[in-house]
């Protein structure tokens, strides 16, 4: 199969690259490079199956072309992070929800199968769990710019449906809860690597709130193994999965793991939302997946545990400071 992923230079486009050329398939990736990296693909560089382009999925004439050459299509592209969604909201709803558009518009000209991947964002301030795909959506007001990527997500699965029920597109929707592991980025405000690279450092390892906040993470490894799974069963088609791991952590017990996984000295802050972000900044309490419907269909569970996530991330972050030293 020919499989075209756009973000295929991020975090988890890179390793679903990666998997899917060992097993033979080829690859087309898209990508801007605003939040993805030509480093993410070393692994597979100058491979005959694989072809890079660089370019936003904003470009319709490209993207058409593209679809239009693949059996299958991968749609990862997006702004992420809440310290991006906070600070350029605007680029958030565009990229978000514009690109999302054209990558799906492409999909049905061509009828081409399409994965969308949203986000556990969905849910909002919804800290029940877990939590079930029909669990409802609670946001606070549209004037809190936290919800601008929940939002915009929100239309991605809205216009993925109506494409399947209305006009027979082939899409299957997954969100992802708090995916970690090598490649990814402090620099958007994803909690592990940014809490590793400051103990590794000696700094203060920063929590936001009073920490008690929980969340569960899932490896890198495991979610592309859902999304293999998934898009290789036409049952999946039509139908929306939570990609995620159950065991919660606090925010607060996460940051003192990795002190111990890192032997720092580094104390923990505490710092007001407000002050981490801005004024009239919303989060949620907890964030747990209910992943019953994927493993029911297809059988997967995650297999690594955060020990062995954090052991992965702290190697990689001792080895890109010790590189980044003259």
């Amino acid at each position: 199969m020919r499989f075209l992923i756009t973000g295929g230079a991020g975090f988890i486009g890179s390793h679903l690259t990666d998997a899917l050329l060992a097993r033979g398939d080829s690859v087309v990736i898209v990508d801007n490079l605003s939040t993805g990296r030509v480093a993410n693909l070393a692994l597979v560089a100058g491979h005959p199956h694989l072809q890079f382009v660089q370019g936003s999925v904003l470009d319709e004439l490209m993207v058409d072309e593209l679809v239009h050459q693949c059996d299958v299509v991968v749609h990862l592209a997006a702004a992420v992070g809440v310290k991006l969604i906070v600070e350029q909201p605007l680029r958030c709803l565009t990229t978000n929800i514009r690109g999302s558009e054209v990558v799906i518009e492409a999909a049905h000209r061509y009828r081409k199968k399409i994965l969308i991947t949203s986000t556990s964002e969905i849910y909002g301030k919804n800290s029940a769990g877990p939590l079930k795909e029909d669990a409802d959506r609670i946001l606070g007001s549209p004037s809190v710019v936290r919800w601008a990527y929940s939002t915009a997500k929100a239309v991605d699965e809205i216009l993925a449906n109506a494409y399947h029920r209305e006009r027979g597109l082939p899409t299957i929707v997954v969100r992802l809860f708090n995916t970690v592991g090598p490649r990814q980025s402090p620099a958007y405000g994803m909690v592990i690597p940014r809490l590793v690279q400051q103990a590794v450092s000696g700094a203060p390892l920063t929590v936001f709130g009073d920490g008690s906040q929980t969340r569960c993470f899932a490896h890198v490894a495991d979610v592309v193994d859902a999304l293999l799974r998934l898009l290789d069963l036409e049952a999946a088609v039509g139908q929306t999965f939570n990609i995620g791991s159950a065991n919660e952590v606090s925010i607060l017990d996460l940051a003192r793991l990795i002190i111990d996984h890192t032997g720092s000295t580094s104390a923990i802050d505490l710092i007001p939302y407000h002050k981490a972000y801005q004024e009239g900044f919303e989060d949620m309490t907890r964030r747990v997946p209910d992943t019953t419907r994927i493993r029911e269909l297809t059988g997967w569970v995650p297999r690594h545990t955060l020990d062995e996530i954090l052991v992965e991330v702290v190697k990689q972050v001792r080895e890109e400071l010790s590189a980044s030293i003259p």
